[in-house]
């Protein structure tokens, strides 16, 4: 328990860490890695050479200081990271190895500000923040190893298809290699894939939203191929190129708490900006399968029918069901496209658009995509009148906030 003194000065010492937040989380890691090299094969390399690793600590760090008297109001953050350390195999013996190298980083960086005071007063903070992620992630352990069909860690699956779905996007059908029934899972939620790369010194561990509904005998992963420049087109260009049918990887069990929710009956909007799309394809078809009379509104964007996965797929899903609305925008639609009209708009979601085509603003949103669509979509609704508890979002890749227009 931390003493009031420690308190205020935890406190006292968030602005300062507001203003070197990224400085201080930048040194952390290289300092971490220089030093424990072996934890490479549990980060996300790509997003450290990005830097989103290291301003979603730094958030967070933040985020602890300013709350420290309160720390369940960080809860909701807490329980979304703790859920990508235990899909990506995070253990309580790397917590002392991750104080440890912040302390060293806060002293080196902070120098003589850092008094003997101060960092006593954050060690005891963080063993207090570190015992709330261990805890929880204990818990997280153990429902993923006893739910039926459960594991811990990570078991081996064996690819049993690989379908093209566009020119970038590729499907890949998971299936346990011990041929065990496999667990249900929440739509909207990922798998972890330790991928071992010839050449490569370390794996590369990456999440995948699964595309499919709960309930079949595969887990389906949907892998757009980034270009060779981009950090994480290592992993994605050897999924696509190099992994088989056959082909063994271990993948961990399913994680995540952007999930649709099943007992609400309020009509549903599901827009993915690219592959995005992925975990609204599994909440789509699940919402679909359990409840077909729920209105739905699904909006692909996509730059065109070349790029757009799972355009025949939701189609088939619209001649079954009568509740569903599809609304698909191309950024730069084909001549075909063009001469074939199979698409709804050409541009760009929009707040003058979602107007015009948003049946009922008494529904609950979910949308996926990159940060620039996504920030477009979130002051697009709040413009229209949409309240933050109708608003359900989801990054690929470390914890980020969609910054709120200061007018709506």
């Amino acid at each position: 328990m931390l003493k009031e003194q420690q308190i205020q000065i935890i406190k006292s010492t968030a602005p300062v860490l507001r203003e070197y937040g990224t400085q201080i989380t930048t040194r952390f890691y290289n300092l971490l890695f220089e030093n424990h090299p072996e934890l490479l094969n549990i980060f996300n390399q790509a997003n450290q050479k990005q830097g989103k690793q290291q301003q979603a600590l730094a958030n967070s760090i933040i985020a602890a200081a300013e709350n420290i008297e309160q720390l369940e109001e960080i809860i909701p953050v807490v329980e979304k990271i703790a859920h990508k350390h235990r899909s990506i195999g995070v253990k309580p013996e790397h917590y002392p190895i991750v104080g440890e190298n912040l302390l060293q980083t806060i002293a080196d960086v902070l120098k003589e500000n850092a008094t003997e005071e101060i960092l006593n007063s954050w060690k005891e903070a963080y063993n207090v923040i570190a015992d709330i992620f261990i805890d929880l992630e204990a818990n997280m352990y153990e429902q993923a190893e006893n739910q039926n069909g459960g594991w811990s860690n990570f078991k081996d699956f064996y690819i049993a298809k690989k379908v093209k779905e566009s020119d970038v996007i590729t499907s890949f059908y998971l299936k346990p290699a011990d041929e065990e029934p496999l667990p249900s899972f929440n739509p909207g939620q990922y798998i972890s894939l330790k991928i071992s790369i010839p050449e490569e010194t370390y794996t590369h561990v990456r999440q995948y939203s699964l595309s499919n509904s709960p309930g079949e005998a595969h887990f389906r992963i949907s892998v757009k191929r980034e270009s060779d420049d981009e950090p994480n087109g290592i992993a994605s260009n050897y999924l696509h190129d190099s992994l088989n049918i056959g082909d063994l990887i271990p993948v961990s069990a399913p994680a995540g708490d952007f999930t649709l929710d099943l007992t609400n009956h309020r009509p549903l909007v599901l827009i993915g900006g690219g592959v995005g799309v992925t975990p609204m394809m599994s909440m789509l078809h699940t919402v679909t399968k359990e409840h077909p009379n729920r209105p739905v509104t699904f909006i692909h964007a996509a730059k065109n029918s070349k790029i757009q996965a799972f355009k025949a797929e939701v189609e088939n899903t619209l001649l079954n069901n009568n509740h569903l609305n599809v609304l698909t925008v191309y950024s730069e639609a084909t001549e075909q496209d063009q001469s074939e009209n199979n698409f709804t708009e050409e541009g760009y979601i929009s707040y003058s658009w979602l107007k015009q085509n948003i049946r009922n603003l008494n529904s609950d949103f979910y949308f996926c995509g990159p940060k620039p669509f996504m920030q477009n979509v979130m002051h697009a609704l709040l413009e229209l009148g949409a309240s933050p508890e109708q608003i359900n979002y989801e990054f690929f890749g470390p914890k980020e906030d969609l910054p709120q227009p200061t007018t709506v």
